[in-house]
């Protein structure tokens, strides 16, 4: 991989700013012992399929679906609970491409959020959805597809390369160029790190999705949804569900649901155009209007048309975000809209939670669950 000498500059003006308050504070924490009182991980959701026929153990040593019951849909969980834990459990919940390590570790080996937040009190589940990561698909034997119905359904994967994902997610205007402000770490190891740590998207489901953390919430109980990009609307649809054990939602540059005949025009783009989101029954989205939302998104984001479509899109995202800031609130509820820059966050990619001041990020959600009284601890068993 090779860098513009623009690209070195950025970097090294970056490098040689005086090293914030907050990244000195992180440093010295990670330094500290992480006690943790229980750790584990588990499967959740998905179904049984079986397969047509009838299983013969003296056929072949070839593996088979024929006559064998077989688990799919099912999502991973892992889980860590700190000593003395706070009432409410974060699920962080990742997005496109992506899998639950994006929570674990940032892609230059600092603490990532599940430890910045388990160090904070809170209980922290990360996810693998169906189909992706862990969760693993296929499950079962054979051509690669969905086993449904006693057959085999083609499915189609994506999955992001370099140059596609440079755009999309901000690291820089166009491959190898970084912005001038960039926080995400973008020397050469940290790159290979994160892109090797993508997988592919396998015509996600999101009835499959939000069945699976439908099932989690009900097994763990109330809880904070944490969601990033793709996982955005999955987090308002759980949240529709299960409005009683969804106590919060912090979403970052996710997509937007409205009700039945309220949902705004499709937006403008440079080249086409760009829907504002998905409807949904009016008494749905009324369930989001009864707990506190937030929406964050991060730095050099355009403000007005501009041909990269990715980046264009992004553009049109906000002004979505806006969009459904007023139909939550209009309806009585608690929604609001954080964009970095404006509380002195700059630089900022689409993956936030994984840049350079992630620790700052992560101080604006505990911000948040403080002033909604979402950050009060248990009380300690006798």
């Amino acid at each position: 991989m090779r860098f513009s000498p623009r690209t070195i500059l950025a970097t090294l003006a970056i490098l040689l700013n005086p090293v914030p308050l907050a990244a000195t504070a992180q440093n010295a924490e990670a330094k500290q012992p992480l006690v943790v009182a229980r750790q584990g991980s588990f499967s959740v959701g998905g179904r049984k399929v079986e397969g047509a026929g009838r299983f013969d153990p003296t056929r072949s040593l070839n593996r088979s679906n024929e006559g064998q019951t077989l688990w799919v849909d099912q999502m991973y969980v892992q889980y860590q609970i700190p000593v003395n834990p706070r009432i409410y459990s974060l699920v962080l919940i990742h997005g496109g491409g992506g899998t639950g390590r994006v929570w674990e570790s940032t892609p230059d080996g600092r603490e990532g959020y599940r430890t910045i937040f388990l160090r904070r009190g809170y209980s922290v589940y990360i996810v693998d959805f169906p189909r992706r990561g862990r969760a693993g698909l296929p499950t079962f034997n054979g051509a690669f597809g969905k086993l449904d119905d006693k057959k085999i359904i083609p499915n189609r994967t994506e999955k992001v390369g370099v140059q596609h994902a440079w755009t999309m997610w901000r690291i820089g205007p166009k491959y190898p160029d970084v912005f001038p402000v960039q926080q995400f770490p973008t020397d050469r190891a940290s790159i290979d790190q994160f892109f090797q740590a993508l997988v592919p998207t396998v015509t996600d489901d999101k009835t499959v999705i939000t069945d699976a953390l439908v099932a989690l919430l009900d097994k763990i109980g109330p809880a904070i949804l944490v969601t990033h990009s793709q996982s955005g609307k999955l987090g308002w649809l759980t949240a529709i569900r299960r409005p009683k054990l969804v106590k919060g939602i912090v979403s970052y540059e996710p997509g937007f649901l409205f009700p039945e005949g309220a949902v705004p025009p499709p937006i403008p783009l440079s080249k086409g155009i760009s829907t504002a989101g998905s409807a949904v029954p009016p008494a749905e989205f009324a369930n989001l209007t009864r707990i506190p939302l937030q929406v964050v998104y991060g730095d050099n984001i355009p403000t007005s048309p501009i041909s990269d479509l990715w980046a264009d899109r992004r553009r049109a995202q906000v002004v979505a975000a806006r969009l459904f800031e007023k139909a939550v609130n209009s309806r009585g509820g608690d929604a609001d809209i954080l964009h970095l820059p404006e509380v002195g966050l700059r630089g900022n990619s689409h993956f936030m939670f994984s840049d350079r001041n992630n620790l700052e990020v992560a101080d604006q959600l505990s911000r948040f669950l403080g002033r909604k009284g979402l950050h009060e601890r248990k009380e300690p068993e006798k």
